[in-house]
């Protein structure tokens, strides 16, 4: 019976979080590719300025989360903070593109990638990862199974849920280093840009 709950919690949760990432892949490629294909590869060289913009105005999301702003409804903020996240980090993936001439612009997206990944394993799965759960172990208490035997028929989705915990750990401070870096890449782009 664990087994089937682990293949639930699988096709119910991890399944569609896989979907949306390799959605994001396929979409920067197709979107680079068409850019090449179109001759208009100038303009994703300036889609890294919007899809910046739209990463720090959907952060606003991260201050109503705090109380530090009080407008506004949590979970609207919270939508429009995927949203803005998903699409910004979309345009800068296509900014990155396929090529390989600078070493910091490309940390900066590793980072980026990382973090939106971290983001989504914190939104999508966490949470329904701990409501499948916790009615799981509803379903085996309900049928009369003792703490001892939930616990073992919970047990690889307790395990897979633990990991899934973690996510906060690695999602702040991969936000930080993906600040420093895209910092780091728009100051050198202004020092280094033909300005003739």
């Amino acid at each position: 019976m664990g087994t089937a709950a682990s293949g639930s919690l699988w096709r119910k949760h991890i399944l569609p979080f896989t979907l949306l990432v390799t959605l994001l892949g396929v979409a920067t490629v197709a979107g680079d590719y068409l850019l090449h294909r179109l001759d208009l590869v100038w303009v994703g060289r300036y889609l890294g300025i919007p899809g910046t913009l739209l990463i720090i105005v959907s952060l606003v999301y991260s201050l109503r989360k705090r109380k530090v702003i009080n407008a506004g409804n949590v979970r609207a903020w919270l939508s429009m903070h995927e949203a803005g996240t998903w699409l910004g980090s979309l345009m800068v993936l296509i900014h990155a593109g396929i090529h390989f001439n600078a070493i910091l612009p490309w940390l900066a997206t590793i980072a980026m990638g990382i973090n939106v990944i971290s983001g989504m394993v914190g939104k999508m799965l966490l949470r329904r990862a701990r409501e499948h759960v916790q009615a799981q172990r509803e379903h085996y208490q309900l049928r009369g199974l003792s703490k001892t035997e939930v616990e073992q028929a919970m047990f690889w989705e307790s395990v897979t849920f633990d990991a899934m915990t973690r996510w906060r750990k690695v999602h702040i401070p991969i936000f930080v280093v993906f600040v420093v870096l895209a910092l780091g890449h728009i100051v050198s782009i202004f020092l280094f840009w033909g300005w003739r």
